[in-house]
């Protein structure tokens, strides 16, 4: 039967004494009268004797923060190796190969221009005429994007010598297939079949000398992308010698 108001339950003895303690407590604590050795006024409570202090590379903080270093200095060594894997590799003989190729090649496409504004001149031979002016044009234009590649300047210095590379140093008007300056005053002066024959005669010694150039720089320049165009000019001259040679049969 449930006990009436005011009236005590039946407890043991044990439990009697278990809650006059807990009354005594509640009560101590109620009137602040804990010292200062009481568990519930240590400026310490809550905290536990368990807490433990992580050295500073533990820091969740600092490990962060060296990810975030880690990651910065590793993409910054990437960059840096892929930049310097990225610069074309080259040499003396590249860069001599194509500034003198280049003042080469200007003066075929120069002539060929010449030959085509003279009167009663070989169709065959404007033709040809034509393919050096579209061909060599092309690559004087490969080459100047060559030499910026490189960081060189585009155009060969005219008071330095020329084919120092190839151990020829001379003026650079100089070099060996070069049409003179009278030469070209006799081409603009011609016509007809005189202007035929002394196209082909300027414009084959002007390849033979283009062809021993390009097959030095394909034997002995450093840069892969140089040494096949070199190749490929030294081909093309001497398929263009063969076809103005054809023209005057």
């Amino acid at each position: 039967m449930a006990p009436s108001a005011g009236e005590l339950p039946d407890l043991s003895l044990d439990q009697l004494i278990e809650l006059e303690r807990r009354a005594a407590e509640r009560e101590q604590r109620h009137d602040g009268g804990g010292g200062a050795d009481d568990p519930g006024d240590d400026p310490g409570d809550g905290w536990g004797d368990d807490d433990v202090v992580l050295p500073w590379w533990q820091h969740p903080m600092n490990i962060a923060t060296m990810l975030i270093a880690g990651v910065l200095i590793a993409g910054m060594i990437g960059w840096l190796v892929g930049d310097a894997r990225s610069r074309p590799q080259y040499g003396i003989n590249d860069v001599g190969f194509l500034h003198d190729m280049r003042y080469h090649h200007e003066q075929a496409v120069y002539m060929s221009f010449v030959f085509q504004d003279l009167p009663d001149t070989s169709r065959g031979l404007d033709v040809v005429a034509e393919s050096i002016v579209m061909g060599q044009s092309m690559d004087i234009g490969r080459m100047i994007q060559l030499l910026r590649e490189f960081g060189e300047p585009e155009a060969p210095d005219l008071q330095a010598p020329s084919m120092a590379w190839m151990g020829m140093a001379m003026p650079i008007d100089e070099m060996p297939g070069l049409a003179s300056e009278a030469d070209i005053l006799a081409l603009q002066s011609a016509s007809g079949a005189e202007a035929d024959e002394l196209f082909v005669e300027l414009m084959v010694t002007h390849h033979e000398g283009g062809v021993h150039m390009a097959e030095f720089a394909a034997e002995n320049a450093d840069n892969p992308e140089v040494r096949a165009m070199a190749r490929s000019m030294a081909e093309s001259q001497s398929h263009e010698i063969a076809e103005l040679l054809d023209q005057l049969d």
